[in-house]
């Protein structure tokens, strides 16, 4: 008897088969963590977004004065001791209709500091120690509660608490 190599059509045909079936799992799972991963940046985006608009807004808090306000808007005098400074929910136009957003309000002039994919629902301020002749070092807390939308109209709540306190002294 001849010694024969190789593989015979049957054998060839079963391990492409199993090849094919194996891609054909894997580019599943492949895809699904595509879809999955621009979820997550989409979210990220909307957080990181209300995140720098937060920190701007605890900046200017922080060196600012003469706090005044509460409850649904709060304004101040920035360090420079120019035009007060209001912060406030607002309305802006967004891809899928209104959503809410964070406003600043300067020298008359507003400007939207959320991205329309952040839907801003609440925003509170909690003013501490503006009393003029209290001796409590004036802080304020802040929570902002909403929801960010990414993918195809997907969205994902969130609620969020936020303080200041003014650093040099107000008494």
């Amino acid at each position: 008897m001849k010694n024969k190599r190789g593989y015979t059509l049957i054998e060839l045909v079963v391990a492409v088969g199993l090849f094919a079936l194996i891609m054909t799992l894997a580019s599943g799972a492949y895809f699904i963590m595509i879809n999955l991963n621009r979820q997550v940046q989409g979210v990220t985006t909307g957080i990181n977004n209300l995140s720098f608009a937060l920190e701007t807004m605890v900046r200017d808090i922080r060196t600012g004065t003469a706090y005044s306000g509460g409850g649904n808007s709060f304004s101040f005098t920035p360090s420079d001791g120019g035009a007060a400074i209001t912060y406030a929910r607002g309305i802006q136009q967004g891809a899928g209709g209104q959503t809410g957003d964070i406003i600043i309000t300067k020298n008359n002039v507003t400007t939207a500091l959320t991205d329309p994919s952040v839907d801003v629902t609440s925003l509170v301020f909690y003013v501490f120690g503006a009393t003029p002749g209290d001796s409590e070092q004036p802080r304020v807390t802040i929570v902002v509660s909403g929801s960010v939308t990414y993918g195809a109209g997907k969205t994902e709540s969130f609620s969020i608490e936020n303080g200041a306190t003014m650093r040099g002294s107000d008494i």
